[in-house]
């Protein structure tokens, strides 16, 4: 009997894909998985922190004030996808050198940085987000970014 198995990347974005419908943002909805020798080490959504009142109950300030996606990040009550995930990962001291990212959208400049600096080798994503200087600075950095369509 012949199944119809999806590919270990296609496996890990739709895992990310279900993460993202726990999102809170009211603009996109972004999923998160680590990943390490084919085991999910931690996953994470956008959104804000815990304890605090999400956008939907106190509006999106990005939207109140006109700014594009890919710009001002620091204007946002929500921690992104990928920082969920790194910090789900410390809190469990768990370490992510030469882990592999997948996620729903490709991270913005701040997560670029983080990922870097975190030992992640590879990120696998499914859409596209308006930063160049991200794209550029993982290329500088040799992390592998594929886009699985």
């Amino acid at each position: 009997m012949k199944t119809n198995r999806p590919s270990w990347d296609e496996y890990f974005l739709s895992i990310a894909d279900l993460v993202s419908k726990r999102s809170t943002c009211l603009r996109r909805r972004v999923g998160a998985v680590l990943v390490r020798d084919k085991r999910i080490l931690a996953t994470g959504y956008n959104g804000a922190p815990s304890g605090v009142k999400h956008c939907a109950e106190t509006g999106c300030i990005r939207e109140k004030l006109k700014i594009p996606s890919g710009q001002r990040h620091e204007l946002c009550r929500g921690l992104h996808g990928e920082q969920n995930a790194f910090l789900q990962a410390a809190l469990h001291g768990t370490s992510l050198k030469g882990a592999s990212l997948y996620s729903t959208t490709q991270p913005c400049i701040i997560c670029a940085k983080m990922i870097i600096n975190a030992g992640i080798r590879e990120i696998v994503i499914k859409g596209d987000y308006p930063d160049k200087m991200s794209k550029d600075l993982l290329r500088e950095a040799k992390v592998k970014v594929r886009t699985l369509k």
